[in-house]
């Protein structure tokens, strides 16, 4: 499994850094805070089930044992379709962690039917993007206080064909299930890409200490992020899927390298705005280059999560 897995050849430690990771209850996320646990950091555990995320943890504190310089895992509820919840996880995280040295923007959905998060906005791009915007906004001055800081968004190969359809971003007038994810995994690139930039302005004039971001393709991984396609609406899809990509299907522990060299490799620390893919940076697509849609993008999604006057380029 894996044919092309990349592996993160670091062996930084992150004794005394904090992280947060959304999602990772599960699959990679899951995998990458054993890892970032086991190498000394205190891992906030942003989940929208505490239950199953508790679980994960008691798994994990198994999976360090008692190795020594291990981290602490903690667990915080945070439902990114809902962004009253982001908000509330936000403001808990940041009443509780004096710092934050990594974000890592895990958690998603892919290709399922048409619904809607509490807010109203499509599911996919509700919380592949819109979710992880807000929260991001919200701990960015943190992150920058706590610089050397890094915002590690997981997004896919699938960005390569989506398009950011601004006439149509809720997906009202058609839907498709795999446009939709393109576009939320485009919109991932973008995003990274535009904070590089708004945060090199900042950091330019003498604002803020160094804050860098990383887009990531993890691979074709085995989760169960992949659980729509079991349903009648993707019928056959599955099979057809398995058959292509067998060859390159990586496991938990392959599709998590790329997150965890984000995170912790020395050379990645003087990279920002770039995307990744097998360890190794990769060049997007050409829609995921263009400054100008990366642009428009974070000033709709501004809008969309009423983010108003705040300011999440000052340290805080």
């Amino acid at each position: 499994m894996g044919l092309f897995a990349g592996k993160c050849r670091s062996v930084a430690r992150l004794d005394g850094k904090t992280v947060v990771i959304t999602g990772c209850n599960t699959g990679i996320g899951k995998t990458t805070a054993l890892h970032l646990c086991r190498i000394g950091a205190r891992v906030v555990m942003a989940c929208r089930d505490v239950q199953k995320a508790e679980e994960a943890a008691a798994e994990i504190r198994a999976g360090v044992g008692d190795a020594a310089g291990a981290g602490q895992l903690v667990v915080r509820r945070l439902d990114l379709a809902h962004l009253q919840s982001v908000r509330e996880c936000a403001r808990e995280i940041l009443e509780t962690e004096a710092s934050i040295h990594l974000l890592i923007n895990n958690a998603g959905v892919m290709a399922c039917p048409r619904m809607e998060t509490e807010d109203g906005l499509e599911l996919q791009l509700g919380v592949n993007h819109f979710g992880h915007f807000l929260f991001t906004c919200l701990l960015l001055p943190r992150l920058i206080q706590s610089a050397p800081a890094r915002v590690v968004t997981l997004s896919s190969l699938a960005h390569t064909s989506g398009r950011i359809n601004f006439d149509d971003l809720n997906s009202e007038r058609s839907y498709d299930p795999w446009r939709a994810y393109q576009q939320s995994k485009l919109a991932n690139v973008l995003f990274s890409a535009e904070l590089a930039r708004r945060l090199r302005a900042t950091q330019q004039q003498g604002d803020v200490s160094a804050v860098t971001t990383y887009a990531v393709h993890p691979g074709v991984v085995k989760t169960e992020l992949g659980r729509h396609l079991d349903g009648l609406y993707f019928k056959g899809a599955r099979a057809a899927i398995g058959l292509v990509f067998r060859p390159f299907l990586k496991t938990p522990e392959q599709g998590a390298q790329t997150s965890i060299h984000c995170a912790v490799d020395e050379q990645a620390a003087s990279e920002t705005g770039l995307y990744y893919s097998d360890c190794k940076v990769k060049r997007p697509s050409s829609r995921a280059e263009d400054e100008e849609v990366a642009r428009r993008l974070w000033e709709e999604s501004w809008k969309i999560v009423k983010l108003g006057e705040f300011d999440p380029f000052k340290p805080a």
